[in-house]
Formats: structure tokens, C-alpha cells, sequence
């Protein structure tokens, strides 16, 4: 089976806490992907938590959760790569993490929290049949359980001209509002 290229110790931390602000990193916790799965190499002193997060063996993306985050989705990250480390298939793992959080053993978060994502180095696998990787930009994630696109009216139209406007991804009990905000340097339009 396919599994995730687990990165050296060091490189692992590193690419974990660049998806948090400066002044949070230093206080943050940090689990690190082994080749048994993740670890936790640090505790939070701030209540953030530092992961390079894999929903594709192929994903890279490095994401800080707030205290509700860590409690709340957290625990389906580190259930995800420990599994995909086990060499199960990425279909599978997403129908476990379904089944437990209709059953309790994974929940939503409670309130209203933020991830950040503002590594420049995030890999996100576009299609897993043909490989297919692409980017996004620096972002923060307001979670948003069971909201959707349409719940935020903004019309398909408005995103050609300002492609930074928010839009929910992940729809569900994990989901989130993504917020990117526009560099300052990109002419208005872009």
C-alpha cells in the first residue's frame, strides 16, 4: 500500500508551526507523522496545536487548531494519518471518521474557533486518481459545522473578481469558512 513520505523530525516541526503566526508558535504544541503513525512531540502551553495535516497520502498541509480544534478535530487528524500509516485506503478512513462522528467518538466543535494555514508550502491533492496536486494560499479556517456555500449568499460570480472572498470548505461536522486574505500587492480584480 500507499503511504504518506514521513519527513525528518525536525523538518516535520518545522513545517508544522510556519502554519501559525510568529507569535504563537513558540507556546504551540506539535505532533509529528512517524512511520507508526503521529506523535505528540510537544505540548501546548497556549492552547494552539501544530500538525501537518494528511487527508491524501500525498497532502501536505501544515495547520494550527485553537484550543476547541485540538479537542474537537484534532483527534480525527491523528486518526487519519495513523491510519493511512497502516496502508488503509483513503475512502476508507473518511467512512470510519463519518461513522464516528455519528457516533459520538469524534465530535463537532462546540463554538466558533479558528485554524490557521499560513504556510506557503501547503500541497493539496486535486485528484487522487491522477495525481493531481495544487496549492492554495495562506489562510485562516473559521469553524463552521454544517454550513454551507449557499448559507454564505455570496454569489458564483462575485468569486471571479475577488477570488479571496470566503467560501466553506470541508461541508459537515468538520467543516470550516476559509478566509484568505488578498496581498496587498495583487491589483483589485485578480
Amino acid at each position: 500500500p500507499r503511504i504518506p513520505k514521513v519527513l525528518l523530525e525536525h523538518d516535520e516541526v518545522a513545517l508544522a508551526l510556519e502554519a501559525a503566526p510568529e507569535s504563537l508558535r513558540g507556546g504551540a504544541g506539535v505532533w509529528v507523522l512517524t512511520p507508526a503513525g503521529y506523535r505528540e512531540w510537544r505540548k501546548a502551553t497556549n492552547g494552539y496545536t501544530c500538525v501537518v495535516h494528511r487527508d491524501e497520502v500525498e497532502a501536505i498541509k501544515p495547520t494550527c487548531y485553537d484550543s476547541e480544534g485540538t479537542a474537537t478535530i484534532l483527534p480525527a487528524v491523528v486518526y487519519f494519518g495513523d491510519r493511512l500509516m497502516a496502508g488503509a485506503p483513503v475512502s476508507t478512513i473518511r467512512r470510519e471518521v463519518e461513522e464516528r462522528l455519528r457516533d459520538g467518538r469524534f465530535r463537532a466543535p462546540s463554538r466558533a474557533g479558528v485554524a490557521f494555514m499560513l504556510s506557503p508550502r501547503i500541497v493539496n491533492v486535486i485528484d487522487a486518481t491522477t495525481g493531481e496536486k495544487g496549492t492554495a494560499p495562506p489562510h485562516y479556517m473559521i469553524y463552521a459545522p454544517h454550513v454551507t456555500n449557499a448559507d454564505l449568499r455570496l454569489p458564483m460570480e462575485a468569486y471571479e473578481r475577488e477570488p479571496w472572498l470566503p467560501y466553506v470548505a470541508y461541508t459537515g461536522a468538520h467543516g470550516f469558512i476559509i478566509v484568505t486574505v488578498p496581498d496587498a500587492t495583487t491589483p483589485k480584480g485578480r
